[in-house]
Order: structure tokens, then sequence, then C-alpha cells
């Protein structure tokens, strides 16, 4: 099972959910879903590398940490990409109060979607209903992570 659910990059894994107050677990679980630990992984949607960032996160990331990057270049660069993408996860969850279910199907379908299920009442603010996820990948991708996860922590926890 531990062949299944690797950990590799573990370093960086390690390093920047430290750094942004996240399971590296969970951030494990996700790169498995998002990339199945590609680095050179591109989406049909343009998301590249490990934890598939699309270029306007990307740059909303490198602005909220004054950083300046090659997005096309270092995007499939492991550190950067881990890096990227936990901070960006981070922000999700301090934005939904840590709500994971809420934060994760933000990370797939985008924080516009997720707010304006709730505002619709089509999903609870507190994410207790993710069975009512509107699009079908979001609702599977929530489901995958919150089921790779668990994984991951009976297996590495």
């Amino acid at each position: 099972m531990k062949k299944i659910y690797p950990t590799e990059y573990s370093e960086y894994v390690y390093k920047y959910s430290e750094e942004y107050n996240l399971d590296p677990l969970l951030v494990f679980a996700i790169i498995k879903a998002e990339s199945n630990f590609d680095p050179n992984s591109v989406s049909d949607s343009n998301a590249m590398g490990l934890m598939q960032l699309v270029e306007n996160t990307a740059i909303d990331v490198m602005n909220s940490i004054n950083e300046e990057i090659d997005i096309s270049k270092e995007l499939f660069d492991p550190e950067t990409n881990i890096r990227f993408g936990c901070k960006y996860f981070s922000d999700l969850m301090a934005l939904y109060d840590n709500n994971l279910n809420l934060s994760l199907a933000a990370y797939n379908a985008g924080m516009g979607n997720v707010n304006e299920w709730i505002k619709e009442g089509i999903i609870r603010s507190d994410g207790s209903d993710i069975e009512n996820i509107p699009f079908k990948e979001t609702n599977n991708y929530v489901r995958k992570i919150l089921r790779d996860y668990n994984i991951y922590l009976e297996l590495w926890g």
C-alpha cells in the first residue's frame, strides 16, 4: 500500500507544510490526486506541476509572497510548486475558517464557484454536505482527497 500512496518529495512537503501550517499527509493526498507525483504533469486546463497550479493562481501566490518566478518553467520545479501549492491551500484554509471540505472544493473549482454555491444555498457554509457540490469533478475530487488523506493517515500517520 505504501507504494500506491508514496511520500515522494517529502523534504519539500514537510518543509512547506510546516511553514504554512498544513498536515503534510494532506499535502501528499493532494499531490497524489492532482499529478500522481509527476512534476511535469499538465492538465487539460493548463494546470502545472505536482500540485497542478494554473498561471493565475501562481501569479496571485507570487504577488502575496512578493517573489517573482518564471511561471512557465519554475512551476515544474518540485520545490517551487509545492511551496506555491501549500501557500495557496493555506490561504484557502484561512479563507474558509479551516474547513477542509470547502477548501478542497475551492482548490479544485475555484473560490468564486464555492462562494456562489454557499450564497445560493447549494452547499452549506460548514461544508457538511459535500454530496451537493454541483460539479461532478469537484464532488468526486473532494471525496477522493478525503479518502486518500485517511489512507495516508493510516499508512504514514
